[in-house]
């Protein structure tokens, strides 16, 4: 039987940590951990992982702010002092057009990356893609060396996959990247497949996880929200969405919710859940229910598959 995929709820209330008021698997942010200048607190929640950031970096500014030993030695004092780190994202670059040419898509604006790797605009979207796929295997193997310089734990970080927006082929080129620069992804424990966010229930999510299943490779899909997860079921091994927050937003407060707004003109009136745990709570046991019950399908799948040959044997 197919495991479950293990979910990561994203969060940014990195106090969700420790404080106990969660139960499930955490995806946090370096952004909201790296400002912190007492010591940590020791993690409560089973598990958790480290996301780089990338995302809104790259869409504010185009290009990595924070350096890779920054990077690194933020991540060793997290693994140390707050403890239960499973893994930590690369400081990879997303290849979504957005992201490279910038401008404003669905009311957020981007910087783009092409000012600062293609500033005379000579080079194609497949050309700017393969640049991007380079700099995150250079960022891993940069990432890589520097870890044994800080820290005596085992490198938490992980490899991704980035490739042209729902294009198999151009993942596939990136992994033998990976490969040529001595990067064996079957030798991780979990690889990410970026530059997704775009696609979720759409078939072409589902495309490129048929594409990549003959890697055999254990995946995490980054920001995968509900209604993708049928998509790419069962070449997945993880994934994380902070959808959440979005979802509460437009829902009616929860029962029994007493929080109120803290700041500005409409402070101490009723607020939404968006910064609930409850909600969070709830809205991510539907996720780990809905894994749960894609596993339980392709189980009895297989069962009376295997009761109908037995039959027909007999």
């Amino acid at each position: 039987m197919t495991p479950p995929p293990v979910f990561y709820l994203g969060t940014h209330h990195s106090a969700w940590l420790w404080n106990g008021e969660m139960d499930c698997r955490l995806f946090v942010s370096h952004n909201r951990l790296r400002e912190r200048k007492s010591r940590f607190p020791q993690a409560v929640v089973p598990g958790w992982a480290l996301d780089s950031m990338g995302f809104s970096v790259l869409q504010r500014y185009g290009r990595w702010t924070v350096s890779p030993r920054e990077y690194v030695e933020a991540t060793a004092r997290y693994d140390a002092e707050i403890g239960r780190l499973e893994w930590a994202a690369g400081q990879d670059h997303m290849c979504e057009r957005a992201v490279i040419y910038g401008g404003t898509f669905s009311g957020q604006h981007f910087a783009g990356t092409r000012q600062h790797i293609d500033p005379d605009s000579k080079l194609t979207y497949e050309q700017l893609v393969r640049v991007h796929q380079r700099l995150t295997v250079e960022n891993t193997v940069e990432l890589a060396a520097i870890w044994p310089q800080v820290s005596d734990s085992k490198d938490p970080y992980i490899p991704t996959l980035q490739g042209r927006v729902g294009d198999p082929e151009s993942y596939l080129e990136h992994r033998a990247m990976y490969e040529a620069a001595g990067i064996h992804l079957a030798d991780y424990p979990v690889i990410g497949v970026g530059s997704v966010c775009q696609l979720q229930a759409s078939p072409s999510i589902g495309r490129l996880a048929r594409g990549l299943a003959p890697l055999s490779l254990p995946l995490h899909w980054f920001g995968l929200k509900l209604a993708g997860l049928p998509e790419v079921w069962p070449h997945i091994t993880s994934h994380d969405s902070q959808a959440w927050g979005v979802s509460a937003r437009r829902a009616a407060r929860m029962d029994g919710c007493a929080h109120v707004r803290v700041r500005g003109k409409y402070t101490g009136q009723p607020s939404t859940c968006a910064n609930c745990p409850r909600y969070a709570r709830a809205w991510g046991r539907e996720v780990v229910a809905l894994g749960a019950s894609l596993a339980a399908r392709d189980y009895h799948v297989q069962e009376e598959l295997f009761a109908a040959a037995a039959g027909g044997a007999r």
